[in-house]
């Protein structure tokens, strides 16, 4: 499956912005990069494997994708609640 980039939703509600796949020097594992939109504190570029990041999870007796793909540009939706990023 290729990767989009672009924003995703995680089945939390947390919104990511995707940056892309990197590779495990080592291992040759995949991984998806992104940043947390809206985490004022802390590491900001997070890795996840990359089956993992496409993986379903099951919450209240229902299977969803842990990520959900939301498009290229951040929704208006959603826009106001992490825009700016920092201050």
């Amino acid at each position: 499956m290729p990767m989009q980039t672009g924003v995703y939703r995680h089945y939390s509600g947390l919104i990511v912005l995707v940056l892309g796949v990197a590779r495990h020097s080592e291992t040759e594992e995949k991984f998806v990069t992104y940043v947390p939109l809206g985490v004022k504190e802390g590491p900001r570029i997070t890795v996840r494997p990359y089956d993992m990041f496409f993986e379903y999870v099951e919450v209240d007796g229902e299977k969803l994708p842990r990520f959900q793909y939301l498009g290229e540009d951040m929704p208006d939706d959603v826009a106001g609640e992490y825009l700016p990023l920092s201050k």
